[in-house]
């Protein structure tokens, strides 16, 4: 289907538009997407490239190879990334282009026909990876998870966001879900 090539060790598939993925033991075909799904990272991505300026850098789709200890590697494709200039300091050009490390922050942004067991093994791999916090958006009901060492937080939308793993960020969910407000 989409495997290029594989070894034991690795999961190597071919690059599509939009990205297939390696989720449960299966290759994923991320969906394209729809308008709320594109306003909010959208209106992310802008929020978060102006604050990572000189702290590291912030990708739409960036795909990753990552490998759970005693599994195989394969490729997620965060919606949203976000990478410190420390982590990616040693490592050459070409091999971030898809790199063997996680994210920082990996932001997810959930669609209703998204699959609900394979978005939790985005989760657990990303975390198992070392993704410091996992954000998980929720258009449809403006609500945003984040998933990290404290375990799952609920944010609702009047709350702010913000982690240690972006120190200084705050994120006003009410700003961020005004993406998806239509004009009178």
């Amino acid at each position: 289907m989409h495997i290029v090539a594989g070894t034991p060790d690795e999961i190597v598939l071919s690059e599509t538009t939009p990205e297939t993925e390696w989720i449960r033991g299966r290759a994923k075909r991320k969906v394209s997407p729809q308008r709320s799904h594109a306003r909010i990272q959208g209106r992310l991505v802008v929020l978060l490239d102006t604050w990572a300026r000189g702290r590291g850098e912030v990708s739409p789709e960036w795909r990753f190879r990552l490998a759970p200890a005693e599994d195989v590697r394969r490729p997620l494709v965060p919606d949203v990334a976000y990478v410190s200039y420390e982590r990616m300091r040693g490592v050459a050009s070409e091999d971030l282009e898809a790199p063997t490390f996680a994210p920082d922050v990996a932001f997810e942004i959930q669609s209703p026909s998204d699959n609900l067991d394979d978005l939790e093994d985005k989760v657990r791999v990303y975390r198992a990876c070392g993704t410091r916090a996992v954000v998980v958006i929720d258009p449809r009901r403006r609500l945003v998870r984040v998933i990290d060492d404290d375990g799952i937080r609920t944010l609702e939308r009047d709350d702010v966001f913000d982690h240690a793993a972006l120190p200084d960020f705050r994120l006003e969910l009410a700003e961020l879900f005004s993406a998806l407000d239509r004009p009178a």
